[in-house]
This record gives C-alpha cells, structure tokens and sequence, in this order.
C-alpha cells in the first residue's frame, strides 16, 4: 500500500502547491498580498473564485479555460505549472523518497515561480531569492543527508559555502560584464526626435516610437545616460550641439547639475545617445546563492 499511497500524495501534494505557486507568480511581481485576498480571483473581473472552481487541474478543465463569471480567458500557465509541479513532485518522490524528498520540493517550488516571474516579468523577487537561500540553510542543517554528510553544523557550513560560491561566482559576471558591455552606443543618421517626461509613475525615454523607462535604463546610482544633441529644448531654452549627461536623479549641463524634478521639459533631436546597461540582473546572482545553500 505504500507504494501506491505516498506516490499519489506526492502527487496531488504537487497540484495544490502549484495552484498556490499560481497565486504567487501572479501576486508576487504586482504587490498584492497573499493574504489579501485570502481567495483566488480572476485576474479580468477581480471576482473571488469558488472552492469547487479552484480545484488544481481539474476545474481549468471543467472551465475550458474560462472565468465562470466574466467568460475572459485563463492563461494556460496556471495548468501547465500545477501539471508540472505534480510531476516533479512524484519524481523526486519516486528519486528520493524520505527524508530528501520534502527539501528538493522546496527548490523545485522556488525554482517553478522564478522561472514564471522572470518569463513575463523580468524579476525574481527577493521572497524567491532570500528567502530560498534561508530555507536552503535550514534544510540543511536539519537534513545533513542534502550535503552528502551527517554532521548537522558540517551541514550548515557546506550549504553556507555553496550559497557564497555561487553568489559570488555570478557577482563576478556581473561586475565583470559591466566593465566590458556596460554602455551601448546608439548613433542616428538623421537626427531622431526624443523626450523626457514624467510617465504616472515613472519617468520614460522616448525615442521617436520606442519608450525606454527609468528603472530599464538606471540599475545603479552611477549610471549615466549620455545625449548628443544637434536640438535641445531645456526647461524651455533652446541650445545647439549640446551633451547632456543624465543621472537617475539629475541633469548635467555645461557643468551644472540640476535635479530632475526641477526640470518640467527635456527634449529635442539626438545624434547619438550613450546608454547604461547590466550583463546580468542581479536578481540570479541571489537566486543562484539559495540553488548553492540546497545543492
């Protein structure tokens, strides 16, 4: 019987921790509380799903993909990661059985919301990162059997190892790439229009039809954002041939620097424009350190 019993649990323990990996992958990147909500939603008409409708896999089938209420349709992500979930689940189950199975579901948990945030959004958040990195520490020191030893403290030292090497294997790359790839040069023949304005809740860069934010363009405090302009329109005032250079915060021109916020117009012609960029964001440096405190 348990050969047959535990495989199964494993498995729907799978599908419910994907339904909640959804909720996570969902949440998570856009700010909303997991407890607020304390129910799922549908992500077009905000409206609270039902238990009988939040049963993992099976009620994406019942609803053919569809919210019950508004009829918009739901992303076939939220099946694929309770599937996927699922049988990972049993596989580690079946690979490793107790006492390893629980503490590799964890990463794999970890590793199936990273890869779903980062697809569409970009990020990992440090929830993923940080915290994964503290479960990895946990785990084991309480499962010495993770680093291949039996002594708890030993344990912890080879997991803290692991978490160091990796981050500052990646860190590396980063501060590395930087140096070598860290500017891309952009030149326009003609002369391209631009503009710098205050966008709700961000300011963009817009380059004829393409817009640039300022958290895509600003990663660090020492970035800087460098124009050639034939035509410059400033708060106003229109100069010629001008090089402006850009911090997150403030505008420097001939040698002053004038905040940002105190500057209601920027734009103009750009023959070229120097902007700052990363060769990896630090969000897998973090992520790479709770795959090292596991592995």
């Amino acid at each position: 019987m348990p050969e047959v019993i535990f495989p199964v649990f494993a498995t729907l323990l799978g599908a419910i921790v994907g339904s909640f990996l959804n909720a996570c992958i969902h949440r998570m990147p856009r700010n909303i509380p997991l407890s607020n909500p304390r129910r799922s939603f549908c992500p077009s008409c905000q409206r609270l799903i039902p238990w009988y409708e939040n049963i993992p896999l099976l009620s994406w089938l019942a609803l053919r993909g569809r919210c019950s209420g508004c009829k918009a349709r739901i992303s076939a992500r939220y099946f694929l990661v309770e599937a996927l979930t699922a049988g990972l689940f049993l596989w580690v189950w079946m690979r490793y059985g107790l006492p390893l199975a629980p503490a590799y579901a964890v990463i794999i948990a970890l590793l199936i919301a990273a890869t779903f945030i980062d697809i569409e959004h970009f990020i990992i958040p440090d929830e993923i990162t940080w915290g994964g990195t503290a479960a990895g520490l946990l785990l084991s020191f309480l499962l010495p059997q993770l680093m291949g030893v039996t002594s708890h403290w030993q344990a912890l030292g080879l997991s803290l190892a692991g978490a160091a090497l990796g981050y500052g294997l990646l860190w590396l790359i980063v501060e590395l790439g930087k140096l070598a790839f860290g500017r891309k040069r952009h030149k326009f023949s003609p002369p391209e229009p631009f503009s710098i304005a205050q966008r709700e809740e961000t300011i963009v860069f817009s380059i004829d039809d393409e817009s640039l934010s300022w958290e895509e363009i600003f990663s660090r405090e020492s970035d800087e954002l460098v124009l050639e302009c034939p035509e410059l329109d400033l708060a106003g005032t229109t100069h010629q041939d001008a090089r402006l250079r850009i911090r997150h915060d403030r505008v420097i021109f001939n040698d002053t620097e004038t905040p940002l916020e105190d500057i209601p117009s920027l734009k103009g012609t750009l023959r070229s424009a120097v902007i700052p960029r990363e060769a990896m964001g630090f969000g897998d440096v973090k992520f790479i350190a709770a795959i090292g405190a596991f592995l």
